[in-house]
This record gives structure tokens, sequence and C-alpha cells, in this order.
């Protein structure tokens, strides 16, 4: 899940190739609201989130604030004395679940996550994660941000979202979820406010103001949208119940992040229409792509005994995003891995599955668990804590 966390923040794109912009014309009698979305998401923003944390800012308050937010860490759990008003009056508000949350649905998704864990963290990782690289307007935002100068510190404090919305408490009083959300908005409120500010963001961006309504859609979809049709291709069986629920928490989490509800879709059909209008143009490569995808390839250097090599990571980008992405992101072809994902991929899942019996080779499909269960070590082997907080400059280069 680690890696699909850089776009859970917020944004990843670089100077210039990728501007495609289609018009918009999604209709929002397919989002979760039932109505709405006549505006361009383009042009929308956060109107509450914006102007209170530039405010807070401007004045000086958020180094206290971030000490405060330190010890808020459970959904359950009051907010902090000490806080500025306005701002405890924002977050009590941005806390409270949609009137359409279905808890039925949050915890059979709870569950789909357990028995999917496997397949979900390398789609998190390596299809939404890499994906993320190829989307200009993302990168861009995080490269020129100040989360861009320390790239593993602030892939630990996405992982966090892909984390705790994968949880069996996600949006219960004992999960962290809807901290992490709340946070999370305040951070892209931060990065709205800051990075107009910044020459190099100014000269490379095709944009006044980063992470609109429309950018956030976008990586949201780098995320379940993409993650179902990778599960619908490999054929794994998903009752639709299973596939209704995981959507729901993502439902929930995309409102919690600020989204609002007539651009959230009400089913993978239309979300799978919204993608190929916002999502699929916009994807090209960018020289701060290239960084950060390079920076991802790497993070598996330095674990002790680590399976998870650069070329392996490579292969498994390819394998998943396809030869067009993987050439932007200048990834060679591996003579090994490459044709090994293509010819055993499929009977690994379907023996997952139990719909084949065991294969001959078992030590080729347990290489493929051991690299699973290695990549969820990727950012808890260092055991420290998290914490997501909202930033006051811009990368100081």
């Amino acid at each position: 899940m680690a890696g699909g966390a850089l776009g859970a923040l917020g944004a990843l794109s670089v100077a210039a190739p990728g501007r495609a912009q289609s018009v918009w014309t999604w209709s929002g009698s397919g989002s979760v609201a039932g109505t709405g979305a006549t505006t361009d998401p383009r042009w929308v923003w956060d109107e509450e989130a914006d102007p209170l944390v530039a405010s807070l800012i401007d004045r000086g308050d958020v180094p206290a604030v971030n000490a405060l937010l330190r010890t808020w860490t459970k959904n359950g759990q009051p907010l902090p004395d000490g806080l500025p008003a306005d701002l405890r009056t924002f977050m009590e508000s941005a806390r409270q679940l949609p009137s359409w949350t279905d808890r039925g649905k949050l915890a059979r998704a709870a569950d789909f996550n357990t028995r999917r864990g496997l397949y979900l963290g390398v789609l998190y990782g390596l299809a939404s994660g890499m994906m993320s690289t190829v989307i200009p307007k993302e990168a861009r935002a995080v490269y020129y941000s100040k989360g861009g100068a320390d790239m593993k510190d602030r892939i630990s404090k996405t992982a966090k979202l892909g984390y705790d919305i994968g949880s069996l408490h996600a949006f219960e009083p004992d999960g962290e979820m809807i901290v992490t959300a709340v946070k999370t908005r305040l951070v892209h409120a931060a990065v709205r406010h800051l990075l107009p500010q910044s020459p190099a963001w100014v000269q490379a961006a095709d944009e006044e103001i980063p992470i609109s309504q429309r950018d956030m859609m976008v990586t949201w979809h780098s995320l379940p949208t993409t993650v179902m049709q990778k599960l619908t291709a490999w054929k794994v069986p998903m009752p639709a119940a299973d596939s209704d629920a995981f959507l729901h928490s993502w439902q929930v989490g995309a409102h919690l992040l600020g989204i609002r509800d007539e651009y959230i879709p009400a089913s993978f059909t239309e979300a799978n229409a919204q993608a190929k209008q916002v999502l699929d143009p916009v994807l090209a490569p960018t020289a701060e792509g290239l960084v950060l995808s390079d920076i991802l390839l790497n993070l598996g250097s330095g674990i002790d005994g680590a399976i998870l090599t650069k070329p392996i990571l490579g292969a498994f980008t390819r394998f998943l995003l396809g030869d067009k992405i993987a050439q932007w992101l200048q990834i060679p072809r591996e003579p090994i891995w490459d044709p090994l994902l293509q010819a055993a991929w499929g009977p690994f899942i379907a023996v997952r599955e139990g719909l084949l019996p065991f294969p001959l080779a078992p030590q080729a499909y347990w290489l493929f668990d051991e690299f699973l269960r290695k990549a969820a070590l990727l950012f808890l082997s260092e055991a420290k804590p998290i914490s997501i907080e909202i930033p006051v400059a811009n990368r100081p280069s």
C-alpha cells in the first residue's frame, strides 16, 4: 500500500509534456449525491478548508496546531484543547461521516481488505503508486511542495492513508482513517495556499491553484478504480457485495478528504466512465515524475534479505501498467522477470483462488507471496510514528 500513497496526500506532477484536458461532461446523476456536477471540478477547490488554513499560516498558528494535533490519533478521540476556535469548528464538522454512510458495507469492506490484502498491496503500490508518477499535476505538486525535499518521509505519510482505509476498524472509533483524512484535507489546503508562492512551481505548472476537485478525482481513480479494473482483468472472483463494499469505503474516504459528493461516482460503472474522461487523457511523462518513480523503484534497497530489487519492481510496474508507461519511466526490460510475470501471474491467482490444482513449481509461487509479504515491511520496518502535519513552506531548494 505504501507506494499508492503517493497519490493519496495530494499531488505528483512536473514540467510538461502532459497537459491534456477534456471537456467536463460527466453527469452528477451518476454520483452519490445523484445530482449536481455541472461545474467542471477543475475550477473547484475546497471553499471551507482553503481560507481557514491560509489564515492559520498567515497568522502563525500552524506550529502550535501541529503540536496539538500530534495527540489526536483515533477517530473517536475528542479534539485536543487549545485549538483555534475556527479550526475546531471546521474539524468537528469535517470529521463527521456523510449521511449516506452504510456501516454494513464498511464492515464488509474491512473483511474484503483482509481477504484480498495480498492483491491490494501490490496494486496500491505498483499500479496506483507508479501511475501517480505519470500524472503531471500530481507529480508537480509533490515535487515542489515541502514534502518533495524528503520523499521517503513524504511517502510514509501518504502510505498511512492507504494503510488506514484498509484496516479492520478504519472508520470505527478506535480506527484512524477519519483522523488521517481530515489532517490530509488540511495539508491539501496548505499546499493550495503555498505552492502559488513558489517561483519554481509557477514556472512549471499549467494552473494557478493546485489540487482542484478534478485533480483529487484523478488521484482517486488511480486507487479504487484502477484496483478494481485490475482485479477484474485477473478474473479474481468478485461478488457484487464485495465490489460495492470496497467502493463504498473509498466513497466515504473521498467525502472526508473534501471531495464534493456530486463528483464521487455512485458505482464502478460510473467510476470507469469518469476515469476515461479525467484520468486516461492526462497520463504523461514528466521530469519530476521520473525522479519520483526512481525513488519508488529504489525503496526496496537497504532491507536485509530484500527481494524487492529495482529490476523486480520495474518488471512488476511494466506488467501492471504496460509497455508505454514503462517506457515513459525509462524502466528497462527484464529478460527473466518480464516473461515470468506474463506466464505465471494468471496461474498464481487461480491457485490462490482455488481454481487450479497446486502447480508443479511451488517455489515460483512462493516467491510471489514473499514479494507481497515483504512489501508490507517497506515503511513499517522503521517503526516510528507517522505524523501528518500542516506545512508552512514549499520545497526549500
